[in-house]
């Protein structure tokens, strides 16, 4: 079964994002989508060949979590997008954020310094599903750095591709943007 792109048109003309960076964007997910069927593909073909204990098998299979991940948190990013900023008050989330870091505006803080550090990569909002606990993660790579049980609540892409078109190394300005954009209401969905 072959995964599908999905479709983020309806995030054009979002304030703060231009189309090109946007377009930009989503031909770079698009790319994680097809290149993961491709994955899919050979791995299968191989495994059905006799050749699982190949170099070749085993090369694909490391690249596998690497175009996994760079397809879903991009969904996971775009999804979280196109709304209004305006954070849900009362909901799990709120009274999570609160009772891990005393105050939604605590938590934000250190959301934006986790995404102003040096380099690239990504910045999770991840809950533990076996505790509800909240984490502020910074990942490198798309296949590492992923805390193991834990749900995505908020996923904000930090690489160049995701602002430099619009904000050239001002990073800061681009968080801004983001959080202006959020869709708190899939947020309090992704909340257990």
């Amino acid at each position: 079964m072959a995964y599908d792109t999905r479709d983020y048109k309806k995030l054009l003309g979002m304030n703060g994002f231009s189309d090109n960076l946007l377009n930009n964007h989503f031909t770079l997910y698009q790319g994680y989508v097809k290149n993961l069927n491709r994955l899919v593909e050979t791995i299968d073909a191989l495994s059905k060949a006799g050749k699982s204990d190949t170099p070749e098998y085993a090369e694909l299979q490391r690249r596998f979590g690497f175009e996994w991940n760079g397809m879903r948190l991009h969904e996971y990013y775009f999804d979280n997008l196109g709304g209004t900023g305006l954070a849900v008050s009362g909901g799990k989330l709120a009274q999570n954020l609160a009772a891990t870091w005393g105050s939604r505006e605590a938590w934000e803080k250190d959301f934006r310094a986790t995404g102003a550090m040096r380099g690239v990569g990504w910045v999770v909002l991840y809950q533990d599903i076996q505790n509800g606990r909240l984490f502020n993660t910074w990942i490198n790579l798309h296949e590492s750095g992923h805390l193991t049980g834990c749900q995505p609540v908020l996923v904000m892409d930090v690489w160049e591709h995701a602002f430099m078109i619009d904000y050239g190394l001002k990073r800061a300005e681009y968080i801004e943007a983001f959080f202006r954009n959020i869709d708190w209401s899939v947020c309090e969905l992704r909340i257990k």
